[in-house]
């Protein structure tokens, strides 16, 4: 698949969220979308920035923005996150892969000289009309709402 870029249709999901809610993207129609790719739920850096999502969440909601993080973590380890940092958003649980796969995220990394397949750290913004409106490559997982922001109110 190619790269996603902005000015394309965000490729439609279903997946469970923690709950095992079936969640769409077509539902959030009419909707900003922040759908925010992260590697592994209650590590340093995505810890840090689902807490800054969860500190500007109010903020967020305020301008009609829905908040959706994405890992291949289960719904269990999701609902384990969300208990130990007081998430107010849910996170999806694309353990088939097929929404990373989509938004063309999941890779070969390399950390220490290993390689291994991982999601990119990697956030998508997408308008009321599932178009995605900014694509953030380079997340700055402590301030990944004012990045958010700074592109939206541009």
């Amino acid at each position: 698949m190619s790269e996603l870029k902005a000015g394309q249709k965000a490729p439609e999901f279903t997946v469970n969220d923690q709950n095992g809610n079936t969640v769409t993207l077509s539902e959030f129609a009419g909707k900003k979308v922040v759908l925010y790719f992260y590697p592994k739920d209650d590590t340093p850096g995505c810890t840090a920035e689902a807490c800054n999502f969860r500190d500007n969440y109010q903020g967020l909601t305020a301008q009609g923005i829905v908040v959706l993080g994405v890992s291949v973590d289960d719904e269990k380890s999701h609902q384990k996150f969300i208990t130990k940092h007081n998430l107010p958003f849910p996170l999806l649980a694309d353990t088939d892969k097929k929404i990373v796969e989509a938004y063309g995220i999941w890779g070969e990394k390399n950390m220490y000289g290993k390689k291994y397949m991982g999601i990119s750290r990697k956030t998508f913004l997408i308008d009321e009309n599932g178009v995605i409106s900014h694509i953030i490559e380079k997340v700055d997982t402590a301030n990944s709402t004012a990045q958010v922001l700074d592109l939206l109110n541009s």
